[in-house]
């Protein structure tokens, strides 16, 4: 497979940090952004930013700045559907999302989720990592904790998409299985690589990681 373009999701409402944009918090003297643009610069062939609001204080990152197309914040769903309608633009296939605020995730995720999409009709496949002792909501039926803003997502999928949104799916898994999404495990031996900072207490311990 070639190369897909990659979208950063940074369209939350960031309740936890007291509001604002958790990817210009700063972590070992760089932004959260800076980070995971560095980070997922070499795995893809473009990038963009989906985020609500201003766009202009993102200028100084020279990406394009995608809002969501559906009102009143429906969820991460909401800025793939901003970046699939982006790529089909750049006559791109497909795209692959990380979220803003998770700095540490793995150098190999696009070589690992693009290995997984092998047989299918449409490349849809979220990350994942082993339960462990963790139980959170977005575990699968087979034990593991699915990571919904870092997935594969086809360009062709992308008017059922919408029609999902439009009818209120807000739940990233619920519309991955109906399509027959598949999971790309990755290792948690040397810690979670999809660690995100959601609290302060959160950005304390991202700066330990640094």
């Amino acid at each position: 497979m070639s190369l897909p373009l990659g979208v950063i999701l940074a369209g939350g409402l960031a309740t936890r940090m007291g509001g604002g944009d958790k990817a210009l918090l700063q972590v070992g003297g760089q932004t959260l952004l800076n980070r995971v643009i560095d980070r997922l610069q070499p795995q893809v062939a473009g990038m963009a930013l989906n985020a609500n609001g201003d766009a202009a204080r993102f200028d100084g990152f020279g990406l394009p700045v995608l809002p969501d197309s559906i009102d009143g914040f429906p969820g991460p769903l909401a800025g793939v559907l901003a970046g699939l309608d982006w790529a089909a633009e750049q006559g791109a296939e497909a795209i692959v999302t990380v979220a803003a605020d998770t700095p540490f995730f793995p150098a190999d995720l696009v070589a690992v989720l693009q290995d997984t999409v092998q047989g299918m009709a449409h490349p849809l496949v979220l990350a994942a990592t082993p339960r462990g002792e963790e139980k959170t909501k977005s575990m699968s039926r087979s034990g593991l904790i699915r990571h919904p803003t870092f997935g594969l997502w086809p360009v062709a999928l992308r008017d059922d998409l919408r029609a999902a949104l439009e009818e209120g799916i807000k739940k990233v898994v619920i519309w991955t299985e109906k399509h027959g999404g598949r999971e790309a495990v990755f290792d948690t031996e040397n810690g979670d690589p999809f660690f995100n900072v959601n609290t302060p207490d959160d950005l304390k311990a991202a700066e330990a990681m640094v």
